[in-house]
């Protein structure tokens, strides 16, 4: 039987297959804690716009029929709310939308800055409150790890590695010819122990495309130099075309779709629903290596010492 039909058929057999699968295993095994953070922290984000709308301080609609308060008149409130403080700064934002004035108090070592409605004089609340903070932080745990642009290019790598799980992943799934149709179907009817394999096997075939788009897009935003130059050469120098090219288009699209940069709501929702796939899938996996390897050392164990202590007592 030559290599193709053994691996169409009775791919359990081929050598480069259980390669692939010890790569696969320890691969996933060494991202898992990554791949977590990552799959539930992508998740939100995929609403970020609507949590800043939420967390930040609710700034008033500008008002072309009412009267904003002079700059002296907005200090005077200032003062009469924190009269025990000093006032380093304040100015207005106005846009076509919202009006709002940004005043900033220091009294001592603690400094507040705080937003102000510019027609009543009313103290609205923080201008940056901990709910922004707290969000600001889940970005910067998404994007760079925590470690600024040297976190943004181990980011980088390790969604590389992700790809490399990906791709192994495809190949390890194969279950022949005879079986394909079993490994794209889950039997809730099964144990938990085929259960999680089911889970496991399933999602990865029918979530692959997404979460190779997400290994591909993240090691990308991480690592966007060799993008780039592939884009560059096979594109037109042309600068006037520069972010027009089909390549820029390309990567554009890559980064959007990371994201779920979509103003459809079901998108958005699909988006971030399928984004906690890769965590399911490193949990579905860690638990079948537990079930087949972890548990099974004590029972081995016992077994050699059975054997073995005869021959101690010899």
């Amino acid at each position: 039987m030559s290599l193709w039909k053994q691996w169409l058929q009775q791919p359990q057999r081929v050598w480069l297959r259980r390669a692939l699968f010890q790569i696969h295993l320890w691969t996933g095994l060494a991202l898992g804690l990554y791949i977590v953070v990552l799959s539930v922290t992508g998740s939100a984000l995929v609403y970020r716009r609507e949590l800043v709308a939420l967390l930040r301080t609710p700034i008033p609609q500008v008002d072309p029929s009412a009267r904003r308060l002079s700059i002296d008149e907005l200090r005077a409130a200032a003062e009469r709310r924190y009269p025990d403080h000093e006032i380093t700064d304040l100015r207005e934002a106005i846009t076509r939308q919202t009006a709002v004035a940004h005043v900033t108090v220091e009294r001592s070592a603690e400094t507040k800055e705080r937003l102000f409605n510019p027609y009543t004089g009313e103290d609205l609340g923080d201008a940056f409150t901990r709910g922004e903070r707290a969000l600001l932080w889940n970005v910067r745990l998404h994007d760079d790890l925590l470690f600024g642009s040297s976190g943004r290019y181990w980011n980088g790598v390790a969604s590389a590695f992700v790809t490399v799980l990906c791709l192994t992943g495809a190949i390890v799934w194969w279950p022949g010819v005879n079986r394909w149709r079993r490994s794209l179907m889950v039997n809730s009817q099964s144990g938990w122990r085929r259960l999680t394999w089911d889970l496991h096997s399933a999602m990865g075939a029918w979530l692959f495309l997404f979460i190779l788009m997400w290994g591909v897009s993240g090691f990308y935003m991480g690592i966007p130099e060799p993008f780039t130059a592939f884009v560059d050469y096979v594109s037109d120098p042309n600068p006037e075309l520069l972010g027009e090219r089909p390549g820029d288009l390309a990567l554009a699209w890559l980064s959007r779709l990371h994201f779920g940069r979509w103003q459809s709501g079901s998108l958005k929702a699909l988006w971030a629903l399928i984004g906690f796939a890769p965590a399911i899938m490193f949990m579905t996996g860690a638990i079948m290596w537990w079930n087949r390897v972890v548990r099974k050392r004590p029972a081995r164990n016992v077994a050699e010492s059975a054997l073995t202590e005869p021959l101690a007592q010899r």
